[in-house]
């Protein structure tokens, strides 16, 4: 009987059907697990561009824009960070919250914050007769767009034991008045 069993494992040894199969169960998991990983990470630098263009968006509409043209011409004065803010998140001035999706899903106008010109944002554009900044006028203001971003990710991150990840961007210009 011990004969007929070493008989038995040497052909198995010896027999290469199905070896293929046996290395493609043994690899597929942590080539799944890669590809997600990938495509996780991918996902998430994706997310991150778009907040960066929704912010330099933001901050170069907020540099141009200027409330006191609409109240010299008797409109109705307008908000410009308000805008600003629609336009970061939305990527267009004027929202319909109901229909109108944000540029990433989740992704709110509460986490967004626009200053243009606010106190301790202005800065003298010559400082003891040394050049700080080329200006026409004597001070130069800075628009800033400021947003985070809750990334929870499309569940890689969760099966790591890794929880929500705050995406920060930020972006910054010249005030521009006209």
């Amino acid at each position: 009987m011990v004969k007929s069993l070493f008989r038995h494992l040497s052909r198995f040894r010896r027999d290469d059907h199905g070896t293929a199969l046996v290395e493609m169960a043994i690899i597929a998991p942590f080539m799944l697990l890669l590809s997600a990983g990938v495509f996780e990470f991918g996902n998430l630098i994706h997310d991150k561009l778009l907040i960066e263009a929704g912010l330099s968006d933001a901050a170069r509409f907020g540099a141009r824009c200027n409330s006191q043209l609409y109240t010299d011409a008797g409109l109705a004065a307008i908000d410009c960070s308000d805008i600003a803010a629609n336009i970061a998140v939305y990527g267009k001035a004027v929202v319909n919250v109901a229909t109108d999706p944000p540029r990433i899903p989740g992704w709110l106008k509460a986490n967004v914050t626009v200053s243009i010109a606010n106190a301790g944002s202005c800065h003298d554009a010559v400082v003891a007769g040394v050049t700080k900044y080329r200006s026409t006028t004597a001070q130069v203001c800075i628009v800033r767009a400021a947003g985070t971003f809750p990334y929870s990710g499309i569940g890689m991150l969760s099966i790591l034991g890794i929880g929500t990840i705050t995406l920060n961007g930020f972006h910054e210009e010249r005030l521009i008045r006209f």
